[in-house]
């Protein structure tokens, strides 16, 4: 058996155009939306991230504003720059560029970014409503891997078990919850659980995102499983991997992302639904304050996710 390949890239052309018609559509109201990226600090990859999202907002008809910092940059100024963000009503979606200089106090950054623009997903408050099936911003890579499955077709999961390994808020702890909202057995792992191997066997989803190359071999897999690797890590001739040993799982495997070209194409992509989803409910709260105002009835929020 030879695994059919997620085509990350493709499926995140998709969803850009889709957020291009629908950021086209609310420009023409007068509400286009708005992204607002703070990169503290010189890390070159950031730059390259922070690089490839501002393009990528250009290219869907999202206003973006980059505003860079050297590391230098206190604590009390990064919070001072987010209120006046929060504030400002032509920025829907506020992203602060992890990780931040060991200075700053990333949780108490992130917590600082008004739930409603946390595009990031990354908000206790966001964090919270997923826990509990609320609408919310959801995190963008989780998200990508969700789009990625109904992409083959699997959006009820009931009987289906699925496997996360890692356990981080960012990908790990998220990406099992939006897994068991879709009615799948979850078991999570990480890279200190006991006889690893045993328990991705049993998965017919895999999800790898514990930040070790090529942590997952073949003999980690049950035949015709979907593998979604997460892990992006650079080895030390500078060519990119994932956490899973592509090559020897995809004869294994159903269905495997790869790496590049897999799941991080579809977290920009999610990034950018993420904030014409954040300015549709801006105006859509703005459409029902002025409702009330005239005595109509609001009409409700659309859904997120």
């Amino acid at each position: 058996m030879t695994a059919q390949l997620i085509d990350g890239a493709a499926l995140a052309r998709h969803w850009r155009q889709r957020v291009a018609e629908r950021a086209a559509a609310l420009a023409q109201r007068g509400h286009r939306p708005g992204l607002a990226v703070i990169l503290v600090g010189d890390n070159p990859a950031s730059q390259v991230y922070v690089r490839n999202k501002v393009k990528a907002c250009g290219e869907t008809g999202i206003h973006s504003v980059l505003e860079t910092y050297p590391a230098s940059l206190g604590e009390d100024a990064l919070l001072a720059r987010i209120a006046a963000l929060n504030a400002d009503p032509a920025i829907h979606g506020i992203l602060v560029q992890l990780p931040l200089p060991a200075h700053l106090n990333a949780q108490r950054v992130i917590e600082a970014i008004a739930p409603q623009k946390d595009v990031d997903g990354f908000h206790v408050a966001n964090a919270g409503a997923l826990l509990v099936g609320q609408p919310a911003l959801r995190p963008c890579t989780p998200l990508g891997c969700m789009k990625m499955l109904e992409h083959l077709g699997r959006t009820d999961l009931r009987g289906q078990h699925a496997v996360v390994v890692g356990r981080s808020n960012i990908v790990g702890k998220p990406m099992a919850l939006l897994l068991l909202q879709a009615g799948a057995t979850v078991t999570i792992c990480h890279s200190g659980t006991a006889d690893l191997a045993r328990h991705t066997r049993q998965a017919d989803i895999l999800v790898a995102a514990v930040g070790k190359p090529r942590m997952i071999g073949a003999d980690m897999v049950k035949p015709g499983a979907v593998v979604l690797d997460v892990g992006i890590n650079r080895l030390p001739d500078g060519k990119l991997c994932g956490d899973v040993d592509f090559d020897a799982v995809r004869e294994v495997a159903g269905w495997i992302t790869p790496v590049p070209g897999g799941v991080g194409p579809m977290t920009i992509a999610m990034l950018l639904l993420n904030t014409v989803e954040a300015a549709e409910r801006a105006r859509s709260s703005c459409a029902s304050i002025g409702a009330m105002a005239d005595g109509l009835p609001a009409a409700p929020p659309p859904s997120i996710g």
